[in-house]
């Protein structure tokens, strides 16, 4: 039994080809969910292995990259946002058995990138400074960071294209390759990282600086690596230099899904971007023992966004397929596999806190404070899970309006209002924040599996 186990999981991240709207949906959420969850913690580990070597600079060091790791939410956001898109179009014309129009999703979801990415880049050039002085980083944080900030956020079609071509070969059910572009980069960061921070074996010491070029330099071989397989290989998606010319009325139609899909990470992303100033008025060591439990956070829970990105690729090809009742079992079977998952882990991360924390930090007040966050936090896990899955379903179906009216509920009207009030007003300092975090989760869990039972994700449309 464990070695077939093991036999499938080497398959899934060999990407074995299947038709995932007709093999047993337990094993196709097996074979989607294993490369997914794998993708999510390389992308995890950019920031984790950033912390673990930033974190012997300086406390300063720990607060820019965190500053600036909410900042890039937003960036986050928007690939997010194309990739959902990506996803939900490919999957359907894959479902529909049209690789065609399925290629040319993806194109356009570059094109749309690749213009929002200029566009950032153009702000982060110019006003790097400002961003983390609106984020109330003090004088010393600015002088020693804003280098990092700059050159994150002028290097951001890195990022950008990571999340939506890699959003392109999930759609697809080609989710190993999306997982090895990723593991590519994190090979390079990893490596660069300790050479460019601290100037070893004759590379230049460039301190917090160096950690924000080895993000750049690892991130840009994977999208190479994406370009190539785009470019060379057969599948569901093969970009030809001949067909390269926009498809304006493609680019249209995939922008309206985009803009869904963006809002509702803008709407998640920027509340936590208020968390963090909230937590900006209890001092540098709260947010550097933020930065370094959210970081940890995000590690653990990838596993359930891994699921959920599964979910929503088979809903996406089993609507294009014509079997509405088989995306919605897949759907309840992967929200079933990570609650399991989830609980599991919430009783682990509570009783390991304090260890945690310390392999990141000798600052004892760091760890006190982190060890109090993590065990608050991860009490919502499952509720997190949960929440993730049934709102992913809806943009699998290409419904990416009704996860943004949720998010905007439960982000803006309970997460970031009951943050403040218990946090300030009330003077729950951090315990505030972290009582409002796991309102705001078991709502939208709440709220988004009840949308999902009327069941209207079944009959949206998407076109090319």
């Amino acid at each position: 039994m464990l070695r077939k186990i093991l036999t499938n999981f080497i398959s899934a991240l060999k990407g074995v080809s299947q038709d995932y709207t007709k093999i047993s949906i337990d094993r196709a959420i097996f074979y989607l969910a294993v490369p997914m969850i794998a993708e999510m913690i390389m992308e995890s580990v950019f920031s984790v292995v950033d912390i673990y070597f930033v974190g012997q600079i300086s406390n300063e060091a720990v607060s820019v990259v965190g500053l600036t790791e909410s900042v890039l939410f937003i960036i986050f956001s928007i690939a997010m946002g194309i990739g959902v898109a990506a996803t939900a179009s490919v999957s359907r014309f894959t479902g529909e058995k049209n690789p065609e129009r399925a290629s040319k999703s993806t194109l356009s979801a570059i094109y749309i990138a690749v213009f929002a990415s200029i566009i950032i880049s153009l702000i982060g050039w110019n006003y790097s400074e400002e961003i983390l002085q609106l984020m109330g980083a003090d004088s010393k944080v600015i002088s020693e960071g804003v280098g990092f900030t700059k050159i994150m956020l002028v290097s951001n079609l890195t990022i950008v294209l990571l999340f939506v071509i890699n959003g392109a070969f999930r759609g697809a059910g080609n989710a190993a390759i999306a997982f090895w572009s990723l593991a590519i980069g994190n090979g390079i960061n990893m490596i660069l990282d300790p050479l460019l921070i601290f100037g070893m074996f004759g590379f230049p010491e460039l301190g917090v600086e160096g950690a924000a070029w080895a993000s750049a330099i690892g991130r840009g071989l994977g999208v190479c690596f994406q370009i190539y397989m785009l470019m060379s290989r057969s599948g569901v998606i093969r970009i030809k230099v001949s067909e390269l010319l926009p498809d304006f009325n493609s680019i249209k139609n995939l922008s309206k899904i985009s803009l869904g899909g963006t809002g509702q990470m803008l709407v998640s992303s920027a509340s936590w971007i208020f968390i963090y100033m909230i937590i900006a008025d209890f001092g540098t060591v709260n947010i550097a023992s933020w930065t370094i439990t959210l970081r940890i956070m995000m590690f653990a829970i990838l596993p359930a966004w891994g699921i959920a990105s599964a979910a929503a690729t088979l809903v996406g090809q089993n609507l294009g397929a014509g079997h509405p009742d088989r995306a919605e079992k897949a759907v309840w079977r992967s929200a079933y596999f990570t609650t399991v998952f989830m609980l599991c882990l919430s009783v682990i991360c509570i009783f390991s806190a304090k260890y945690l924390l310390s392999f990141f930090t000798s600052d004892l007040d760091v760890i006190r404070i982190g060890t109090q966050a993590m065990i608050w936090v991860s009490s919502a896990y499952v509720f997190f899970g949960f929440g993730m899955v049934t709102t992913q379903c809806f943009n699998g179906a290409g419904d990416t309006r009704t996860p943004t009216v949720l998010n905007a509920i439960t982000y803006w009207l309970i997460q970031v209002p009951f943050a403040y009030f218990l946090a300030i007003y009330f003077e729950f300092d951090m315990i505030g924040v972290y009582i409002a975090i796991i309102l705001s989760s078991a709502s939208l869990a709440v709220l988004s599996t009840w949308v999902f039972k009327k069941g209207k994700w079944k009959d949206h449309v998407v076109s090319a």
